[in-house]
């Protein structure tokens, strides 16, 4: 009777552990339950106690006073990412709660965590590093904010402390989280990235779409092996396992059957920031819809099928890294801005729903709507192409003044190298003149970004000073350098508002003053005259406005304010 009690002690014993390794979405027999912070700090502490394979490593204090934390699985116990890279193993991130709301990956990422530690399963040749939830805060903001989502009960919220939305900042870097993501990614210098998410707008059969780092916008040997080795690897494993994938649901027009639009994820977005550092990236976004355990099963099943290609191909993904950083120091040509090829267009095969319009019984106007009963499997247009619009020669080195602080330590972050003057000197550059942008009229993510900017460029000598900072485009981040450092780039450092100081001129004229100078500039300067009067006949604003033919004048003496939409940072050619 001893021995059978004892066993029913042992055997309870086990299933309370077993119990213990479950997390609250396995627990919930809807599957329809997402973890809370606490529980999510609790089951890694719990799970990781004791291991020699696995470590929880704190980053940094996020927005909340929270720490960001990335939980490292490797197999020989090695937990230094520069040791790792000698030995040559790949590196594979995942991304999980940038959008709480958006919590599937959150969940998925605990079971497979655990599933790789217990089952035994890691590889020699791939370290596995998991944010286990970025937006902290988001996820400690708990309730139901997602109106268009189905489930689960309760979850987090997309913004972060400061409101950021936190997919919008890996270039900006407004926040404490964007800082510390970017020093764990060029810490550890993932191969391949996985940033989980759940979709919002049209309706349609699949339960996963996906993005992918864009072919037109990575660079052209890793674009083929990305698609040959992993994206069409992916699709075709996702098939077997139940959930065929469709590209991310970018619709040309009102509904999918318009045509789909490949989705240009510039380096605001976490695969778009993953391209400049030469990084597979991956995107998933289950759709809002459907029940909370297809959301989570699928984001599950993406994860396993992206770490199986990542093990087998890592041999051959690290060494074309390795030649592509090294291709990218001498590269001389960088793409900044693309726009769409609506030139080429494709077809794909797309399974959605019948739609059609009916009144609303709101506004009694006509609304859009979706037919589950009446599913269809039919071809729609695919446009997948872009094409640059504006291409920089790279100069040998940009000179930034070291006045730009914040600049500063976001290309040290990302692993740029520099170097400071170490002295007063003028120094023959190209600079350039911002001749024309546009700003977006409403705010943007803390911002009014700008956007269509045109410069003129003019080789000066220019001041600078000792502790200004030189960047030498003879490096692996000459991609990032470029893309940021080059007003025109799509998310440029000019276009997120960096300098926006320039933009504004500090010095004027008194008109009642100047009048007199003007006329005698005028009376003594016969081809100012000549201009002037020319000027005036080409431009009839002009020559209805006094103030602006003081202005006009005024631009030509060696009193107007030449610095005035110069932009700072000077070309070294």
């Amino acid at each position: 009777m001893k021995s059978i009690a004892l066993i029913a002690i042992l055997m309870g014993s086990v299933h309370m552990n077993l119990n213990a390794q479950k997390i609250p979405y396995e627990l919930d027999a809807k599957k329809n339950t997402t973890v809370t912070y606490q529980e999510l700090v609790d089951y890694y502490a719990s799970l990781l106690k004791g291991r020699k394979d696995a470590k929880i490593i704190d980053v940094g204090q996020t927005d909340v006073g929270k720490p960001l934390q990335v939980i490292v699985l490797s197999k020989d116990g090695d937990f230094d990412p520069r040791l790792i890279k000698a030995k040559g193993k790949a590196v594979m991130l995942i991304n999980n709660g940038i959008h709480p709301g958006e919590p599937e990956g959150i969940d998925a990422s605990m079971m497979f965590v655990r599933d790789l530690l217990t089952e035994n399963k890691l590889p020699d040749n791939l370290v596995l590093c998991v944010i286990p939830v970025y937006n902290i805060a988001g996820m400690l903001n708990r309730g139901e904010s997602r109106v268009n989502q189905n489930g689960p009960n309760e979850y987090g919220f997309r913004g972060s402390r400061q409101h950021y939305d936190l997919n919008r900042d890996f270039i900006k870097g407004d926040s404490r989280n964007s800082r510390l993501f970017q020093k764990i990614f060029n810490t550890w210098d993932p191969d391949v990235f996985l940033d989980t998410h759940t979709s919002n707008g049209a309706d349609y059969q699949y339960v996963m779409t996906l993005i992918e780092t864009h072919k037109d916008k990575l660079h052209k040997d890793l674009a083929p092996y990305m698609k040959s080795k992993f994206t069409d690897e992916l699709y075709k494993r996702m098939e077997k396992v139940g959930f065929p994938m469709v590209p991310y649901v970018n619709s040309k027009g009102e509904t999918p059957e318009s045509g789909l639009v490949s989705f240009l994820e510039s380096p605001r977005y976490s695969t778009g920031y993953a391209a400049l550092h030469n990084t597979i990236g991956y995107m998933p976004e289950t759709h809002m819809w459907k029940p909370y355990q297809q959301r989570v099963e699928s984001t599950y099943a993406l994860m396993k099928s992206l770490f199986d290609v990542s093990v087998k191909e890592s041999k051959d993904l690290v060494a074309l890294r390795k030649k592509i950083k090294q291709m990218v120091v001498d590269q001389v040509e960088f793409p900044v801005s693309w726009s769409l090829d609506t030139s080429h267009v494709d077809t794909i095969n797309f399974m959605g729903f019948e739609s059609g319009k009916k009144k609303s019984e709101v506004s009694g106007e006509d609304r859009l709507y979706y037919d589950r009963s009446k599913p269809f499997q039919k071809q729609v247009p695919y446009f997948s192409s872009y094409k640059p619009n504006v291409v920089i020669k790279k100069p040998k080195a940009y000179i930034i003044p070291q006045a730009y602080d914040r600049l500063i330590e976001l290309m040290k972050t990302n692993s740029v190298i520099m170097r400071q003057l170490g002295n007063d000197q003028v120094i023959d550059v190209e600079m350039y003149y911002i001749s024309s942008y546009k700003t977006q009229s409403s705010a943007y993510e803390g911002h009014f970004p700008h956007h269509s900017v045109e410069v003129s460029s003019k080789k000066m000598k220019v001041p600078f000073y000792a502790g200004d900072w030189v960047v030498e485009t003879n490096q692996p981040m000459n991609r990032y350098i470029v893309e940021t450092l080059e007003p025109q780039g799509m998310d440029s450092f000019f276009n997120w508002n960096f300098f926006d100081a320039i933009l504004s001129q500090k010095e004027y004229f008194s008109a009642y003053i100047f009048e007199d100078t003007a006329a005698e500039l005028l009376k003594n300067d016969s081809k100012l005259k000549k201009d002037f009067e020319d000027a005036k006949k080409a431009d009839p604003k002009l020559a209805g406005s006094g103030r602006a033919q003081l202005e006009w004048i005024y631009k030509r003496t060696h009193h107007y304010e030449h610095n005035y939409g110069l932009y700072p940072v000077g070309r070294l050619l």
